[in-house]
């Protein structure tokens, strides 16, 4: 199996990555078909039961991807949290630049969804996504044979995780003054990633910020 090189001090635990890839569900699913990396960004749900993890999604019929998930015990998905580059400028020191991000791969074991399972898959990512909506689209307010028709056109998956590795390289090895002044630059940003990154590391050093 790859793996993904994580210094020690940049590893998330287990619960910190499921927790992750919940929060950013939008994935790359990738596979391999006659020695060829094949990749799928989709959208998935992720689920715990009795201490393991599963990721159900759905990938279009035409995809020949569909080909490489029955029985295929190399499955690998990537999930992308917020990253933002971290300028050098930033440092009390002289340093070079670099990158802040959260990364997770979950490696398992797939297997295609029955009928039955696909429909369940399906009426469980509307009510995720549309509950909550003002007249959302749930599963029941769709015409039978409209849905039929639809699901005519994917293939559903599950996917047991049998590993997962994570990195958070969110400056953990910098002091506390570049620390606070990475933070206070990434919040003069506009753009959603920097915003996000600087939550985060207020988050993990909460005394710095009082």
């Amino acid at each position: 199996m790859i793996t993904m090189y994580i210094p020690k001090q940049y590893r998330m635990d287990q619960d910190e990555a499921v927790q992750m890839m919940k929060s950013n569900p939008f994935a790359l699913l990738i596979t391999t078909h006659e020695q060829r990396p094949l990749a799928t960004h989709i959208p998935v749900e992720i689920r715990e039961e009795e201490g393991k993890v599963y990721v159900t999604g759905h990938i279009a019929y035409g995809n020949i991807q569909k080909n490489t998930l029955e029985n295929n015990s190399d499955a690998l998905l990537i999930f992308q949290g917020p990253h933002a580059y971290i300028s050098s400028s930033w440092y009390e020191r002289e340093e070079v630049p670099t990158w802040d991000y959260l990364a997770v791969h979950a490696y398992g074991n797939a297997r295609i969804l029955a009928w039955d399972e696909l429909k369940s898959a399906l009426d469980s990512m509307l009510t995720h996504y549309e509950a909550h909506r003002e007249n959302g689209r749930l599963w029941d307010t769709f015409h039978p044979e409209s849905l039929e028709k639809q699901m005519k056109g994917i293939v559903g998956f599950e996917i047991e995780i049998t590993s997962i590795q994570a990195a958070a390289k969110m400056s953990q090895n910098r002091n506390d003054t570049d620390y606070k002044s990475i933070v206070t630059e990434l919040e003069k940003s506009n753009e959603q990633g920097d915003i996000q990154v600087a939550e985060w590391l207020r988050e993990q050093r909460k005394e710095l910020f009082k």
